[in-house]
């Protein structure tokens, strides 16, 4: 993705904001689904075909990571090592998502439709955050 449809995607062609914003888009659909998980465990569960307990341990672990995530984005500059941090747990939820739906997750279809595009939705965060923290590096040079 070249910096231009990356520009285009965050409204910006600066790279900080782009960061921060896609930081911050990460940090509000992480809590989104944190919040969901969280209240509403049954109803998902049985839709998704996942336990209530696992549901709530992933809200709780959701919930704190989309904090952690939201504080990085509001920074006015946010550290690389933070944004990397970031980055590398994203691609690791994508690939434990795609090897649990593989190997041991039984969901109903509409769950394992959920877990294949949540898996691509964080990867595609990754993405974007490593590209901006990368356009980021370059405008500073």
């Amino acid at each position: 993705m070249s910096a231009t449809p990356l520009a285009a995607l965050a409204r910006t062609v600066e790279p900080q904001l782009m960061l921060r914003r896609f930081l911050a888009l990460d940090a509000a659909v992480t809590g989104a689904n944190a919040l969901a998980y969280l209240v509403l465990p049954g109803p998902l569960g049985r839709f998704l075909g996942a336990g209530t307990g696992l549901l709530l341990l992933l809200g709780a672990i959701l919930a704190v990571y989309a904090t952690g995530v939201g504080l990085l984005a509001s920074r006015p500059h946010p550290p690389a090592a933070g944004v990397r941090v970031v980055v590398e747990v994203n691609l690791a939820w994508t690939a434990v998502s795609l090897a649990a739906l593989a190997l041991w997750l039984t969901p109903t279809t509409a769950g394992a439709v959920w877990t294949v595009l949540q898996a691509l939705v964080v990867g595609a965060f990754a993405v974007l955050q490593h590209l901006a923290l990368r356009a980021r590096q370059l405008n500073q040079v």
